[in-house]
């Protein structure tokens, strides 16, 4: 698997995504298990071959201290053998199926995203092969050396670190009777928050649970389920300013009755640039949306599509496309002047419980001119898992259980400005 350096965004299993502070996790111990000893021929073991599989791809989220996800937290650590014997059978499930780590794009867009996850071939016939001989331990001297693993989950730390700024969104009340709940929460930037305008390096949304649908806070970004923290790629940038007033608008979505209640209480932590940094370029983001749509019932292919015009050259630093839970799959398209087309992403089985950020590995030029096609699809039919209702006809609205069609795109001028921190922002 590809190591990942920046993250993004249902009912899981099993979960792989990132932290930061370091902490060093418990001993890894030999289980007291009759039989432990004798590893049967060339049958993987837990130390020998499988240890290194995780800590790789899956401890980074699966830990004691587990990050919170835009409400998403792995339900189990699979840190020692003990915690792991027990989830092999899952675990084998999980990764034969490709459902993790979770990652969307289309294996034909492998090596094209910094944060992209992916087990070999290889990896998953280990882990298969070590559920089906028995989840034998091996000797703990073929164990790599534990990581340093990451305090957040449940602390006061956070994935990207320490943070310069820490915003509380004021706490709401989402009473019994409410389904979906769709509120705005202002904040003003105060001068004893923020003494000067500053420019965003990285964003992280704690969301009070899994009933927080989203939360977006425009300059901040957002979160959704699956979601990561948001790091500024390639040096570009936003600014906060002092003074400004926020608008974070919170989707909430719960069960029903007597006893559901609850008081969320949600945050946002800022990381900035430092004085003397050089921010490349000011981030621009595009929402390529599809609003006036009418899926009949059952259709279980339904497709349309939205298009957007580079007028000045320009680079793409990295898309996220969004649906709700008929969502079936995303395609983004290049045209550039010359009538050529480039695939730009494609996401075959759009999983709304896993909405990701992703971020190319490297700036992709596009010159003037270029024009970007968002293509969409939902499945309205019984064979939708996931599907609310196959007999309504689906219409644009906010509530889950409606519809939403989106891909955003986040991109810069071509032109670099490279603006020194510290220097005048007006």
């Amino acid at each position: 698997m590809r190591s990942m350096t920046l993250l993004t965004l249902g009912s899981i299993g099993l979960i792989a995504v990132s932290g930061s502070t370091n902490a060093v996790a418990g001993d890894v111990r030999a289980p007291q298990v009759a039989g432990v000893a004798t590893v049967q021929n060339d049958a993987p073991t837990f130390y020998g071959d499988v240890v290194a599989i995780l800590q790789e791809n899956c401890q980074v989220c699966h830990q004691p201290e587990r990050p919170n996800l835009g409400g998403v937290v792995a339900p189990m650590s699979l840190v020692t053998y003990e915690e792991t014997r027990r989830w092999a059978s899952s675990i084998a499930e999980q990764v034969e199926a490709r459902l993790m780590p979770p990652w969307h794009a289309s294996r034909e867009f492998r090596g094209t995203f910094v944060n992209e996850r992916y087990l070999e071939d290889h990896e998953i016939e280990t882990l298969v092969a070590w559920a089906e001989s028995g989840a034998l331990a091996g000797n703990p001297a073929d164990a790599p050396p534990p990581l340093a693993l990451n305090e957040v989950g449940s602390s006061d730390s956070w994935t990207i670190g320490e943070p310069d700024l820490v915003i509380p969104i004021p706490s709401y009340m989402v009473s019994d009777e409410l389904t979906d709940d769709y509120i705005y929460q202002r904040v003003t930037i105060s001068a004893d928050m923020l003494p000067e305008d500053r420019w965003i390096k990285a964003v992280e949304f704690r969301a009070g649970g899994s009933y927080v649908h989203h939360i977006v806070g425009g300059v901040l970004g957002g979160t959704a389920p699956g979601y990561g923290p948001f790091y500024y790629p390639n040096n570009v940038s936003r600014t906060l300013r002092t003074g400004s007033t926020i608008r974070f608008e919170v989707h909430y979505h719960k069960e029903s009755g007597p006893g559901t209640a609850v008081l969320d209480q949600s945050f946002a932590a800022i990381q900035f640039y430092e004085p003397g940094e050089v921010v490349k370029n000011v981030m621009r983001t595009t929402s390529l949306g599809i609003m006036d749509f009418e899926i009949p019932p059952g259709d279980p292919n339904y497709t349309d599509s939205s298009e957007f015009l580079f007028e000045e050259d320009s680079y793409i630093h990295f898309m996220n496309p969004h649906m709700h839970l008929r969502g079936k799959s995303a395609r983004y398209v290049l045209t550039y002047p010359d009538g050529r087309q480039e695939p730009l992403l494609y996401v075959p089985q759009y999983d709304f419980g896993w909405q990701h950020n992703y971020y190319l590995n490297e700036p992709l030029f596009v010159p003037a001119g270029t024009k970007v096609t968002l293509t969409l699809w939902w499945d309205n039919s019984a064979d939708n898992p996931t599907n609310p209702d196959p007999t309504a006809t689906v219409t644009y609205g906010a509530p889950t259980t409606e519809e939403m069609g989106f891909g955003w795109l986040h991109w810069t001028e071509a032109e670099a400005r490279n603006i020194v921190v510290g220097e005048s922002l007006r």
